[in-house]
């Protein structure tokens, strides 16, 4: 006899599905919960560099190199070509203005210069003999106006007495006619006579200026030669010291060669290369400041070369007071250029973080100091030690200002106690 079977109202599979449903609403629920919060990170503080925000003095400066160079750097140019004969001096002695460095020897230039001698002398003597000739002439023109004046005078003697004859009736009028014809004569000799000596003056005086103003030109020209053999002996421009001498005997130097330079000891002055970046911001006056021996010395930019090359240009930097005296050419100094005056600004210290943020966002701590979670700033100007913050934090902040390259994109770094 069959018997009827009553179902089971809760049967294994049931009970399964009735206690995984809870279950899974529960672990998708603490899944959304977890997921949709922030991205987090666990770090360890001990390989962190934390800053604090600060109000401070800030000064925007730039580092740079500068080598320390003479004030003055004088060229030694041959100015004539010749064969080095001797050589007084060696490179790096110390020279007075005018000192002997080397002679040169130049035949032909010492034989323009005989040349030159000789036609002034040839001048010259031409000159003497023109001069005497040209006194010969006058004497000779002053005794024709004396004989001339003379028979003038005799012949107004007669004429006047032959006229006073005639008319007394005493003469004939042919004696009369004879008398005033011969005065008549010898007054337009003397008149004649007088117009040629003047004459002859005259001449004279041009010739011999002309004589003159032609040996003037050639007393010139002598004298620049003179100066050209004496520029054969090369010769120290100023007080300095003698450097990157060039030269041996016998050896031929062209004109215009360079020989050497000589360095003025009265001063120094540093030539620093700085980033083109700069060169809108740059220009004489800025002040700078370097250390040398421990001690402080300040700086000014003097002079400023625009012409770039290689991404840099120099400028010629002074020290304001007296420069150091163990300073030497050549020595090359850490100078911060400051390019700006000195301010009030809210500070954070500079650090790898940048490279990854670009200025535009920090991990900034909470007050206790368990968390750093990403904050939006704003950055403005910088110096080797300091960022300028312009928003985003308060003094007082702590930044984590490390390099953020391990972080990715998270949001917060949970610091592990």
């Amino acid at each position: 006899m069959d018997r009827a079977i009553t179902p089971k109202k809760w049967t294994t599979r049931k009970v399964l599905l009735a206690g995984g449903l809870p279950l899974a609403l529960l672990l998708a629920g603490a899944s959304y919960y977890y997921g949709a919060g922030p991205s987090q990170l666990n770090v360890d503080p001990a390989r962190l560099t934390v800053s604090q925000v600060r109000q401070g003095s800030f000064q925007e400066f730039i580092p740079v190199s500068g080598a320390v160079l003479p004030e003055t750097t004088i060229y030694l140019d041959a100015l004539e070509g010749g064969r080095v004969e001797e050589k007084y001096v060696e490179d790096g002695a110390l020279m007075k203005k005018g000192q002997p460095v080397l002679r040169l020897s130049n035949a032909d230039l010492e034989l323009t210069l005989v040349n030159q001698e000789t036609s002034v002398l040839n001048l010259l003597t031409q000159m003497q003999i023109s001069r005497n000739a040209a006194q010969q002439n006058t004497n000779s023109r002053l005794n024709q106006l004396a004989d001339a004046d003379n028979a003038y005078q005799e012949a107004e003697r007669v004429y006047k007495l032959q006229k006073t004859l005639y008319e007394q009736k005493v003469i004939a009028l042919q004696d009369y006619k004879q008398a005033e014809n011969a005065y008549h004569y010898q007054q337009k000799r003397r008149r004649l006579s007088r117009t040629m000596l003047h004459q002859d003056s005259t001449a004279t005086r041009q010739e011999q200026g002309q004589a003159g103003r032609s040996y003037a030109r050639m007393q010139n020209a002598l004298t620049l030669m003179r100066r050209k053999v004496g520029d054969l002996v090369v010769r120290a421009p100023i007080d300095g010291q003698l450097t990157s001498l060039d030269a041996e005997i016998g050896q031929s130097i062209n004109k215009g060669q360079r020989l050497g330079q000589l360095d003025a000891v009265s001063g120094h002055k540093v030539r620093a290369d700085i980033d083109e970046h700069y060169i809108s911001r740059v220009f004489p006056g800025l002040q700078g400041e370097c250390t040398i021996g421990g001690k402080p010395y300040a700086l000014q930019v003097r002079k400023v070369y625009t012409q770039v090359t290689g991404g840099h240009f120099q400028v010629d930097m002074t020290f304001v007071e007296q420069a150091p005296k163990a300073i030497r050419r050549g020595q090359t100094l850490q100078i911060r250029l400051a390019l700006g005056d000195e301010t009030r600004a809210v500070l954070l210290a500079k650090g790898g973080f940048y490279q990854q943020t670009g200025g535009t966002w920090v991990y900034k701590l909470t007050p206790d100091g368990r968390t750093a979670y990403r904050a939006d700033v704003r950055l403005g100007r910088q110096n080797p030690d300091y960022y300028e913050v312009l928003g985003g934090l308060q003094p007082g902040d702590r930044v984590i200002t490390s390099g953020y390259d391990t972080y990715g994109t998270m949001q917060e770094l949970v610091l592990k106690q």
